[in-house]
């Protein structure tokens, strides 16, 4: 099988390797910059700080590609990390386990794929000096003969679903694994693939090399705009990990100006106006047009005066929230556009006793550390069929906690009618 050895413990996806620096039109953020163009130079502005679910995440892409590489017949050694815990264990075992399956897939079809773990893509042709590095790529053919490119990214967060559907993240991917593979075979079909095993999210999109070409073109002039820091701010869910929202003028504007609309008689200060302003106004970006927009800071000075209105408005949102929350999970009331889904839960063993004795008299004797191993432990020691034959009666998956999502979140929604759940409708 082809491969290609990358060094390992790689950071993030948009770091360059050899230059420490970042790709300023990076993939990752490519949906915040293909709507917010200015934003790409705005965040330039503010440090790069890491966070404790940055580090787990970085610990977690670790270990997938380690497991990866391990079935490749790399070397590599184990990598060790504060984060690793029994979670962080099954999660890359199912990414590995969804890598391979794909490999081997391919394999079936009748080529030798190729496979690249940590790979650096190039898409410059496309965004101005963009580069990222693609957790796996996989290019082969597909069961009808046709040449495939699959793309695979690693999520870890467990607390937005990222979906595959035109991801403009893997889209960039695809098109720099293109740029520099499609040679080996003539790839007809871009496969891409979300793996989010915290969520039990496995998301997979597929488009012709054709479709994935226009669209290209098609952002090529945003791409542009974005590089030289041109065009409008425009706010959306997109914002969520600028580094520059904080101080966003837009962000500003779009928030005081709903803010007006809805509650007319809060606190004078921020909205104490005789006269309708430009920030009552809705806020419509100009991405066509290419001309240099000073970017919109706003100072601390300014900040400070608009705090008291934000906690008071943050107060309320999360009282709302938190309110409407309970109506729907505890009482069952429909709330238009939203639905119940269960969160993950993990497996338990329902007897130890049983487990430990019905391991020790099929001669499996090494089960403590400072406690009974792991239920993910036992199962590597056995093997997954052995585990199931003589322990799975012994393991339960409990119910996980309910929560109020998006009516676009991908998970299955939770039917509050079954006697199960355990909750009581009350009358509207």
């Amino acid at each position: 099988m082809a491969k290609k050895m990358t060094v390992s413990g790689v950071p993030p996806n948009e770091l360059d390797h050899a230059s420490r620096t970042h790709a300023v039109l990076s993939a990752s953020a490519a949906k915040r910059w293909l709507n917010c163009p200015p934003s790409a130079r705005l965040n330039e502005q503010f440090p790069n700080v890491s966070s404790e679910f940055a580090e787990e995440g970085t610990a977690a892409h670790e270990l997938c590609e380690y497991k990866v590489r391990k079935y490749l017949h790399d070397r590599m050694e184990r990598p060790q990390s504060e984060y690793y815990t029994e979670e962080i264990e099954q999660a890359t075992d199912v990414y590995a386990e969804f890598v391979i399956s794909i490999i081997e897939e391919m394999k079936a079809n009748g080529a030798e794929p190729l496979a690249l773990v940590e790979e650096k893509l190039n898409y410059s042709h496309i965004a101005p000096s963009g580069f990222g590095t693609g957790d796996m790529i996989v290019i082969g053919k597909d069961s009808q003969g046709r040449g495939l490119l699959h793309i695979v990214d690693y999520k870890n967060g467990k607390g937005i679903f990222v979906d595959a559907d035109h991801n403009p993240q893997m889209m960039l991917y695809a098109l720099g694994a293109l740029r520099a593979y499609d040679y080996i075979y003539d790839v007809e079909i871009v496969r891409m693939s979300i793996v989010q095993p915290r969520l039990e999210n496995l998301s997979t999109y597929e488009m012709t090399v054709q479709e994935l070409n226009e669209w290209a073109e098609s952002i090529k002039p945003i791409a542009l705009m974005a590089y030289e820091g041109k065009g409008e701010q425009k706010t959306g869910d997109w914002c969520r990990f600028c580094k520059a929202k904080p101080v966003c003028q837009a962000c500003k504007e779009e928030a005081l100006a709903l803010c007006r609309e809805d509650f007319l008689d809060l606190d004078a200060g921020a909205f104490d106006t005789a006269e309708e302003s430009d920030m009552t106004a809705p806020y419509k970006a100009d991405t066509q047009t290419a001309v240099f927009k000073q970017p919109g800071l706003i100072p601390l000075s300014e900040l400070s005066e608009i705090l008291p209105t934000l906690n008071r408005i943050s107060s309320w949102i999360e009282a709302v929230f938190a309110f409407v929350s309970s109506e729907a999970i505890n009482h069952g009331v429909s709330i238009p556009g939203y639905k119940v889904v269960e969160g993950r839960s993990k497996r338990v063993f329902t007897d130890t006793k049983a487990v430990v004795d019905t391991a020790v008299a099929n001669g499996y004797t090494d089960l403590y550390k400072q406690s009974l191993i792991t239920l993910t432990e036992f199962e590597k020691m056995m093997g997954k069929k052995k585990f199931n034959e003589l322990l799975g009666s012994y393991v339960a998956k409990p119910h996980g906690k309910l929560a109020l999502v998006p009516e676009s979140d991908p998970r299955e929604a939770v039917d509050l009618t079954e006697p199960s759940q355990e909750f009581s409708v009350l009358p509207d």
